[in-house]
């Protein structure tokens, strides 16, 4: 005969804490007084929303009081230390009812593609495939390279920019008001222009990828098989989620670093996606010009995986704490859904539309005001030295400059400076190579300052430029002293 099922209890602290505040409620509810408790340090909203309506201030100061003494006395939040012991409790019961024998291999055509997903031995080279046909392939040369051309420099350029233009100088007789809308870093010629026709591709493209990803149910496979490599960094894999929709937006993946348990987990993942996480814009843009000089932009990624490695394990080792356990459910492989991925995409570029096409204006605004005060080149002229002693063009500040405001502003200063030939491939390469380590745009930053603080986001800030341009430095001297010249 099996013995009675497990008891299912909790660490004495959150009992002692469950008990201390069964003893403060007094409201009627649908539901038990322990069921209540446990459920309000798990910080479920609508529960803190019916103990308000019912208990009194002071009730409520003194559950918040106890619940926050008890997250500062461990080194896990209690909603998974509450969830962790109901894994270990729902295991010790599967164990009196169930036989283990070999796990069973996969039998269908799916199956078998997701336990191959998860293996290492033929997952990261999966991985490979899904980075170089999905990113490089199908963001990078397809979208930011045959699409942007045809839109950029085909539509607008030939046609829409032009018309603009005259109507704008024939109707407006104020110079500076039609260097505002329609000059080199005007609304219409920078904003509307690069948001629509050399940014807005890059990212349907990217994510078109991440809906066909995500449908499949390849990224929480993902997930599971880089964490391992993440808890070196402090991470795990729950990490992914933020770190791949970083590569669409940055400024978006650094809300959903909520999706992280911990504070700490948190600030790991926003520094790497501040400091190495291209976003799809720049990351196309990056792609298409380098993919001129493969072993350019084999460098680059070099460094940025290096960077990125790096810069999370000595995160990992500074901040006090460690990764957390991860576990997630894993959804069945299945071919995507044609409705699904279309939705999610036409969400995401909704997003897009309304949060980040208004920053574009609002940029070449700022840099129009920038402009007229003098302000934009005394800026330049403190940027200008860095650049040089990287060994770049002094032109290479505007896009530094640009990269704050936008990253896409950054990537398309830097398209612009490839088109007037101004770059070498050497000089290309130290670019881009500072451009995706600078400083991050200012949306991300004011996101960064509301997610994380003031503290936190200027010391990232700072992380980031000295990053920048000691990487940069580093990677002339070397590309100097080895003989490396490409193009």
């Amino acid at each position: 005969m099996n013995d009675l099922p497990p008891t299912l209890t909790y660490p004495p602290a959150v009992e002692q804490a469950v008990e201390h505040i069964q003893t403060l409620l007094r409201g009627d509810y649908p539901l038990s007084y322990r069921t209540l408790a446990l459920l309000l340090l798990q910080d479920d909203p609508e529960i803190w929303d019916e103990i308000s309506a019912q208990e009194s201030p002071h009730t409520i100061a003194q559950i918040r009081q106890l619940k926050e003494q008890l997250e500062r006395a461990g080194d896990t939040p209690l909603a998974w230390q509450i969830e962790h012991q109901r894994q270990l409790w729902s295991q010790q019961l599967a164990a009196q009812v169930t036989h283990a024998t070999t796990p069973p291999r996969p039998s269908t055509f799916a199956e078998w593609v997701g336990w191959l997903c998860m293996n290492p031995w033929t997952g990261f080279p999966i991985l490979a495939l899904v980075l170089y046909f999905g990113l490089y392939q199908f963001v990078g040369i397809f979208g930011a390279g045959t699409v942007v051309e045809l839109i950029e420099e085909g539509l607008f350029g030939e046609y829409i920019n032009p018309f603009v233009e005259r109507i704008v100088r024939a109707t407006v007789p104020w110079q500076p008001i039609q260097e505002l809308l329609v000059g080199e870093y005007g609304v219409w010629t920078l904003g509307v222009t690069y948001a629509i026709a050399l940014i807005l591709p890059i990212v349907t493209f990217f994510f078109l990828v991440f809906a066909i990803l995500e449908d499949t149910g390849y990224l929480p496979r993902l997930a599971m098989l880089i964490d391992r490599a993440f808890k070196a960094l402090g991470l795990n894999g729950r990490a992914v989620i933020p770190i791949v929709l970083g590569f669409g937006c940055d400024t978006m993946a650094t809300v959903v670093t909520r999706v992280l348990e911990t504070r700490r987990e948190r600030v790991i993942a926003t520094l790497l996606l501040t400091l190495t996480i291209p976003c799809s814009a720049q990351l196309g843009v990056v792609l298409a010009l380098l993919s001129a000089y493969p072993l350019g932009l084999a460098i680059w990624a070099g460094v940025l995986v290096v960077v990125f490695l790096l810069a999370g394990w000595l995160a990992a080792q500074i901040l006090p704490g460690r990764a957390m356990p991860f576990y997630m459910e894993i959804p069945p492989m299945r071919l995507p859904s044609l409705s699904n991925v279309l939705l999610k995409t036409l969400a995401r570029l909704q997003w897009y539309f309304l949060e980040v096409l208004p920053l574009f204006l609002i940029a070449s605004v700022l840099i129009w005001v920038g402009q007229l005060t003098g302000l934009f080149d005394l800026v330049l002229r403190v940027l200008t030295p860095l650049t040089q002693l990287l060994g770049l063009p002094a032109e290479t500040s505007v896009a530094f400059l640009f990269g704050f405001f936008r990253r896409d502003y950054g990537a398309a200063g830097l398209y612009n400076l490839h088109e007037k030939g101004a770059l070498s491939g050497n000089d290309m390469l130290i670019t881009a190579v500072v451009l995706t380590l600078f400083v991050p745009c200012v949306a991300q930053f004011l996101v960064t300052i509301k997610e994380r603080g003031w503290k936190t986001a200027l010391a990232m800030f700072a992380i980031a430029m000295t990053t920048a341009f000691g990487v940069g430095f580093a990677l002339s001297r070397l590309l100097n002293v080895w003989g490396v010249q490409l193009g």
